[in-house]
C-alpha cells in the first residue's frame, strides 16, 4: 500500500508521516531527505546550484541510503547535517532541476518497492506515485508554519519567526513555480489543514483513513 503526504514546508509532513508509518508498521519514505543529501553534497563539492547538468552528474556519483530514520551519503550518516539552515535555504534551488529529480524519483521508487510505505514530499501524488492508494495534501497558515520551524530551531524571537516566514515564503514560491514537478494539490488528494490541529490529531486522522481503506 502506498500512502503519500504532500505539502509545503512546515505543514507537518515529516512528523505526521513518521508517526503514521510507526503506527501502521509501514516504511517511512522521506523524499525530501534525498534532495537534502544532494544539496549537502553539492555544497561540499562547490557545485553551482543553478547548474542542472553539473548537479545531475554529481548525483550519479552519490550513494544515498534511507533506512530507519537515518540518511547515509556515500556510507556516512548525514541525518543531522542535511537539516542545517544552510541546506534548508538551498534545497529548493537544487530540487528544481529535472536532472536531479529524475534520479531521486528513481531512488524513491526503489525504496517503495520494499513494502507498504508512507511517503512525504511535494510531488508524490502528481509524479512519483500517481497510483498511490491514499493521497493527502497537508497545509497550514504561513504564520503557523513559520512558528513550527522556529520551534524546531530553538528560536522564539519575533524577528526570528519573521525571518523564517520570509524563508518559507520564498521556498514556497520556488517549489510551486518550478517547471519540473511543482508543488501542487492534485484533484484526487484530500486537503488536511493542520493549522489548528495537534500532531496527535493529524496522525489519528491519517491512520483512520488508511485503516478504513484496508478494512
Amino acid at each position: 500500500m502506498i500512502v503519500v503526504l504532500d505539502g509545503p514546508a512546515g505543514s507537518g509532513k515529516s512528523s505526521t508521516a513518521r508517526r503514521v508509518a510507526a503506527a501502521l508498521g509501514f516504511i517511512h519514505l522521506d523524499t525530501g531527505a534525498t534532495y537534502r543529501a544532494v544539496t549537502l553534497a553539492a555544497i561540499r563539492a562547490g557545485t553551482q546550484l543553478d547548474d542542472g547538468e553539473a548537479l545531475g552528474a554529481l548525483c550519479q556519483d552519490l550513494e544515498i541510503e534511507l533506512a530507519e530514520g537515518q540518511v547515509s551519503l556515500n556510507g556516512r550518516d548525514v541525518s543531522a547535517e542535511i537539516r542545517s539552515p544552510e541546506v534548508s535555504r538551498a534545497v529548493s534551488l537544487v530540487a528544481r532541476h529535472p536532472q536531479v529529480r529524475a534520479q531521486m524519483v528513481a531512488l524513491q521508487r526503489r525504496v517503495a518497492a520494499r513494502g507498504d510505505i508512507v511517503g512525504e514530499g511535494r510531488d508524490l501524488a502528481s509524479v512519483v506515485f500517481p497510483e498511490a492508494d491514499l493521497k493527502i495534501y497537508l497545509n497550514a497558515s504561513p504564520l503557523e508554519r513559520a512558528r513550527r520551524r522556529a520551534c524546531e530551531r530553538g528560536l522564539d524571537s519575533p524577528a526570528g519567526i519573521e525571518a523564517l516566514a520570509r524563508e518559507i515564503e520564498e521556498r514556497d514560491r520556488i517549489d510551486s513555480t518550478r517547471a519540473a514537478s511543482p508543488l501542487l494539490q492534485t484533484e484526487d488528494a484530500e486537503l488536511l489543514d493542520t493549522t489548528s490541529l495537534t500532531l496527535e490529531q493529524v496522525v489519528a486522522q491519517v491512520v483512520a483513513k488508511v485503516r478504513s481503506l484496508r478494512a
